[in-house]
């Protein structure tokens, strides 16, 4: 079980896109998702999108950083951007992919 929500209780149904980025010194990455027309934008009250919550067997990942992109002044994509310090947040964050990727059939692709 591996699932992201940007609301309590709420499972997103789009799969992102997500690009990775890690330091040489590998003391800092990143982990950037964007969502394209979400299913939490087509409910009313979307003003409920606390954050984004990478959720699976081992706990939850809180990322607050969220952002709407408007596109003729209708929400189209959401972006978040999760910051990992350590080798250790990093370790668990690609554990938490590497589920959601085989539920979601999604692939990896190095640029």
């Amino acid at each position: 079980m591996a699932k992201i929500q940007f609301a309590r209780n709420i499972d997103e149904e789009v799969v992102p896109e997500v690009r990775l980025t890690k330091a040489r010194s590998g003391n800092s990455s990143t982990a950037t998702f964007v969502f394209t027309n979400p299913r939490i934008l087509d409910q009313t009250g979307n003003d409920d999108i606390t954050g984004m919550y990478l959720i699976d067997d081992e706990g939850e990942i809180v990322i607050k950083e969220v952002k709407a992109i408007f596109i003729n002044g209708k929400p189209e994509r959401l972006e978040a951007v999760y910051v990992m310090n350590s080798q250790e947040e990093w370790d668990r964050f690609m554990r938490f992919m590497e589920r959601y990727a085989d539920e979601n059939g999604l692939g990896f692709s190095k640029s």
